[in-house]
């Protein structure tokens, strides 16, 4: 209930910052079942979704971006359906950096107020973040399934973040800064 709360009070205080702003929440999926190129989550997974879903429940959630792997529409889906969203799936097609391009094209061309949610993986939420003008860490653990960016994107380029925890805590060691 408390990371709940700090969730709500982060995207008060992100949203409230710019009236032409879009808020942006960068996770990475959660836990896969195995180490197949195309995994489906495991049971933690199945309930780090849940979680995410619940944390941001009282976001005005507008979009859903993934990848198109089954990881990402998986941790991506119970939050979707709450807010009755039908997740739209980025393509790699040309590779991780023109994919990182179009989910920020994509995120640029929608309206000041969308907030989207964005289920990418441990190599491409730093990059994005990056691409839509964050500065901070450009590096995620491969444990990391807990870390939550969200990013102000502003019109002048500077994204201003907060970055917290959902759901149970990764089995990883990670600074909550980073």
């Amino acid at each position: 209930m408390m990371k709940r709360l700090l969730l709500a009070t982060a995207l008060t205080l992100v949203t409230a910052g710019s009236a032409m702003a879009q808020t942006v929440i960068l996770v990475r999926h959660a836990e896969k079942a195995d180490a197949s190129s195309d995994p489906v989550l495991s049971e933690l997974g199945r309930r780090r979704a849940v979680d995410l879903a619940v944390a941001l429940s009282d976001s005005d959630l507008t979009h859903v971006l993934t990848s198109p792997l089954q990881r990402t529409v998986l941790t991506a889906r119970p939050a979707a359906e709450a807010h009755a969203i039908n997740p739209e799936a980025i393509s790699f097609e040309g590779g991780t950096e023109a994919h990182i391009l179009r989910i920020a094209e994509r995120i640029r061309g929608l309206p000041d107020d969308a907030v989207v949610l964005v289920v990418g993986h441990s190599n491409t939420v730093p990059l994005i973040a990056r691409a839509l003008g964050e500065t901070g860490p450009s590096e995620m653990a491969e444990c990391e399934y807990d870390r939550l960016t969200i990013l102000s994107v502003e019109d002048d380029g500077d994204s201003p973040a907060v970055i917290g925890r959902y759901g149970a805590p990764a089995n990883c060691e990670h600074n909550i800064s980073g």
